[in-house]
Order: structure tokens, then C-alpha cells, then sequence
């Protein structure tokens, strides 16, 4: 079958790029299947012609790097890319083939795996297939045009709250960042979004002091009474090209950190530390912000809706990799 893989690759790459755009304006317009670990798998079709095809995708994260902080350390992912509507059956088939590929892997069953595939968050006629195979949304990419969409909220207006102050922060500001990214990272381990690892408050430290050098600035601190309450910190678009593609064609930044102190939540902080952050981007030509957020965690959705932000993808999981159904 490999001459019916190579043909009908391209093809389609272009079918699921048209489907996609369909279900939403802001997914790529084609959607290309990667190299993967060996053959494409092929969920079979009508008239001969693949309804699917999906390639495996193992990334081992390195010990001292800040991404294994952001999951396993061992993932296995699968890139899928199914032709029709209704895509339960083929991606059942295609999940299945899957799950025996990784049974066949040595190590797939350790504690540190994870089996992995983000799925179109509105391409709903997965999510029952994804389910029966033991996956579970964990992760949601987030994205907010520039424009806002119709029907999009464009956000809060001023909080009126003149004791707030937000502003750069600067090298010196060093110690209180740390601590800020430090407690995103505790506050996303409880949903399953993070794994705190030895190395991690090192490593933070350490990229956020390369992030205080930078200018124009990357992170903005929210102030009351001198003190640091909340934080907001971007990846510039020279920095994004890892998610970029993960949306429409543009100048695409990511937003990896908000935070507010809990004892400051539901006053404003985030809205004015979003709102600023936005005003920047906005001012630097960024057609389009994306963000992760945690799907278990019930504060996050209704405040980046409320800040025009809508979920574009789910990241789905399983760990370890070989409990996949």
C-alpha cells in the first residue's frame, strides 16, 4: 500500500485543509502529515481511497530542559488527518492501530509517557472516539485575532481602579517574576497541565532572566502599593514559530504566563495586565495571540472568553502512553 500512501497524502493535506476552514477560519488552511516513525497508518475508505491516514511521532524531552515541565518526559503522538465529516469511524480505526503500534514499543508502559493527540477543538465528532480509547482533554490552545470575531467578546472595559499600576519588569524585578512563573506552574500541576521536576525553579529562573534583558518588553508586572500581585509575560513572534502554525497565516505571538496572586483574583488584575498586554501586541502588528490553558481548571475558560479568546485546539491525553485503548 505504501504507492497509495505517497498519492494520496497531498490530496489529502488539501481535503482536510478545506474541512478545517470550514469548521473554523483560524485553523491552518492545510493541514500537512508529518514524517513520522515509520509508515503512515491508513484508516481504509470508500472507492479505494484512504479516509485517513495518521503518522506516529516520538519525542524523548531531555532532563534540564524547561518543556519536560510541561509534561512527560517520553510522548508519543499521533498526527491524524481524516477526509470526512463524520470522522468517528476512521479515527477509531486509526486510534486502534495506534494503541497497537505503542504496545509493541519498548518503555511505552513507564510512568513518565504519555500518548498524545490535539485534535481540532471544533471538530466534535471525534471527542466520543477519543473517549472510548482512554484519552482525556488536558490542554486547550487558545487564540485571539487581532480583529475580533463577530460574536467574540472583545474584552472588559477599564477596571477604574487607580491604585493598580502596571509596568515593565525589569532585571531587578528578577526575584518576584521567578516566584510569579513559579506559581503558575504549582497551580497547573493540580489539573495535570504540569509536572514540577527537580530542575524546574532553576530553569525558570534562568529563562526569565533572559526575558527581563530583552527590549522591547516581554513582561509586564501589576502593582499595588509598590508590591507585585499579578504578572503577564509574551513570547514575541521571533519566538512563537514552534505554536505559529498552529493558526492562519500572520504575525503570531504567544502568551505563556498570566497570573494573579489569589488573594487579588476577581478584582481586575488579570483583565488590566491583559488588556495592556493586548494594547502592545496590538501596537507591534500581531495579527493573532495563542495561549495554552488547562481544561480542568475552572477559572480559565470564562475569563479568556470574557478577553476574546476561544479554544482552537484540545490537546488529549493518556499516561502512560500503552494504557491507550
Amino acid at each position: 500500500m505504501p504507492w497509495v500512501v505517497r498519492d494520496a497524502v497531498d490530496e489529502i493535506s488539501r481535503t482536510v485543509g478545506r474541512r478545517w476552514q470550514g469548521l473554523d477560519r483560524l485553523l491552518p488552511p492545510r493541514a500537512e502529515l508529518p514524517e513520522g516513525c515509520a509508515a503512515p497508518f491508513v484508516a481504509p475508505g470508500a472507492n479505494g481511497r484512504p479516509a485517513g491516514l495518521a503518522a506516529c511521532r516520538h519525542q524523548h524531552v531531555p532532563d534540564g530542559t524547561l518543556n519536560q515541565t510541561w509534561g512527560t518526559t517520553h510522548r508519543f503522538s499521533l498526527i491524524a488527518r481524516l477526509r470526512e465529516a463524520d470522522t468517528s469511524a476512521a479515527l477509531g480505526d486509526l486510534l486502534g492501530q495506534w494503541r497497537d503500534h505503542l504496545a509493541g514499543l519498548p518503555g511505552a508502559g513507564a510512568d513518565d509517557t504519555a500518548a498524545m493527540i490535539t485534535w481540532p477543538a471544533r471538530d466534535v465528532s471525534g471527542v466520543n472516539t477519543l473517549l472510548r480509547h482512554g484519552l482525556q482533554p488536558i490542554t486547550v490552545i487558545a487564540v485571539r485575532p487581532a480583529r475580533p470575531e463577530p460574536g467574540v467578546p472583545a474584552g472588559p472595559g477599564p477596571t477604574g481602579d487607580e491604585s493598580l499600576v502596571v509596568r515593565e519588569a525589569r532585571p531587578a524585578d528578577l526575584d518576584a517574576v521567578t516566584e510569579l512563573e513559579m506559581a503558575v506552574i504549582r497551580y497547573d500541576v493540580q489539573f495535570g497541565m504540569a509536572i514540577l521536576r527537580p530542575a524546574t525553579e532553576a530553569l525558570v529562573r534562568a529563562e526569565t532572566q533572559a526575558a527581563l534583558a530583552a527590549r522591547p518588553a516581554r513582561a509586564w508586572l501589576a502593582e499595588r502599593d509598590g508590591e507585585p500581585i499579578g504578572l503577564i509575560h509574551v513570547q514575541p513572534p521571533e519566538q512563537s514559530g514552534w505554536i505559529a502554525g498552529m493558526t492562519r497565516a500572520g504575525v503570531t505571538a504567544y502568551l505563556p504566563t498570566l497570573f494573579v496572586r489569589p488573594g487579588q483574583r476577581g478584582g481586575g488584575v488579570g483583565t488590566a495586565l491583559v488588556r495592556h498586554l493586548h494594547a502592545v501586541l496590538d501596537a507591534r502588528g500581531v495579527d493573532t495571540t495563542l495561549l495554552h490553558y488547562a481544561q480542568l481548571n475552572p477559572l480559565s475558560a470564562p475569563f479568556w472568553n470574557r478577553l476574546g479568546y476561544r479554544p482552537l485546539w484540545t490537546g488529549w491525553e493518556v499516561r502512560p502512553a500503552a494504557s491507550l485503548r
